[in-house]
């Protein structure tokens, strides 16, 4: 209840947050503006939402064109020039009912400079019409999650199978225009073993599509399904080590550049090992999702033994619970 009058009281005529932060473009690191917009929301969410997703409490009720207008507004006066500018919302860009058609424009325009203009969208909005209106520096991202239809239905609820998320790729390469692609490691009912396979095997579906596949590691938002598994310790988000151990195996059979900012890292809703290394570790992530060289992630814990025990325990116990939770003296005693 305190959560939704904080919520009533946000202006819908402002940003939800701006930020500058590194990534590529052009094929140099270089400055990024990201924007986070306040909108009406995701349209899926009337259908339920995603299991992990908990940006439907940054949404709004009734944002108008005005709106939108004045927070394009609020992110020019911020912007200095990046070469590229990242722009998210609750759900989908090129959804009219979220961003209408004469703001998008607007948008296109203002950001014409950039060399990169990304912004994401479900696959039902991105058609022959669609794609003929976007400007020829955009990078749509598509939030495949994975390429099991069973997890996309199931664990994911996700509302579109991996085939829409192909059609719509493959449609955008066709006429020119860059992709991203998001993976989720570790969604729901998944052991640390199931999430490396299914994020590795993922990756290779979306070779195809993909100038750039972005593998995110679960974070526990909050009002969500996952939060409330997580709550009960049915779930751990992933291990670091998971998320290296996924890059490892992908080095160098993908043509797709690898990479993941992940949300939350060494926090417990977030992707962690030990605590003591997590730094180190997400640093060499970093270092790997701007060089490619395989060599940055040659980082080491005590902890490394720990996590390869943790699997071994989920395989013979059948369990995605958080085994940290109740057996930490029995991960002890086989790590020695």
């Amino acid at each position: 209840m305190v959560f939704r009058q904080m919520k009533d009281k946000r202006s819908p005529s402002e940003l939800e947050a701006l930020w500058k932060e590194d990534d590529m473009a052009g094929g140099e690191k270089v400055r990024a503006m990201v924007v986070i917009m306040r909108t009406n929301g995701c349209c899926w969410v009337k259908h339920g939402g995603c299991t992990m997703c908990g940006y439907r409490e940054a949404s709004l009720h009734d944002v108008s064109e005005d709106d939108l207008l004045k927070q394009l507004d609020q992110a020019l006066s911020r912007y200095k020039g990046e070469p590229f500018v990242k722009i998210y919302t609750s759900g989908s860009f090129l959804d009219d009912n979220e961003v209408p058609p004469s703001v998008r424009e607007k948008f296109y325009e203002a950001f014409s400079g950039c060399s990169r203009l990304l912004f994401e969208s479900r696959p039902e909005f991105i058609t022959e019409e669609t794609v003929k209106t976007l400007p020829r520096n955009a990078t749509v991202a598509l939030g495949l999650e994975s390429s099991d239809p069973e997890v996309l239905a199931t664990a994911v609820h996700k509302g579109f199978t991996p085939d829409d998320i192909r059609r719509a790729g493959l449609l955008l390469k066709q006429n020119g225009l860059a992709v991203r692609t998001y993976l989720l490691l570790k969604t729901p009912f998944m052991t640390e073993s199931m999430a490396i396979r299914d994020s590795v095997a993922s990756a290779r579906f979306a070779d195809e599509f993909s100038d750039e596949i972005s593998v995110n590691p679960l974070n526990v938002q909050r009002g969500t399904y996952v939060e409330r598994l997580w709550k009960r310790g049915e779930f751990r988000s992933p291990w670091i080590w998971s998320l290296v151990e996924v890059f490892r195996q992908l080095h160098g059979t993908v043509h797709a550049r690898l990479m993941s900012s992940p949300s939350g890292g060494g926090a417990q809703r977030g992707v962690h090992n030990c605590g003591e290394c997590d730094k180190k570790v997400l640093d060499a992530v970093e270092r790997f999702s701007f060089s490619q060289d395989i060599s940055d992630l040659s980082v080491t814990c005590p902890c490394e033994a720990r996590w390869r025990a943790y699997m071994e325990s989920e395989n013979l116990l059948g369990s995605p619970a958080d085994l940290e939770r109740g057996f930490e003296n029995e991960l002890t005693l086989r790590m020695v």
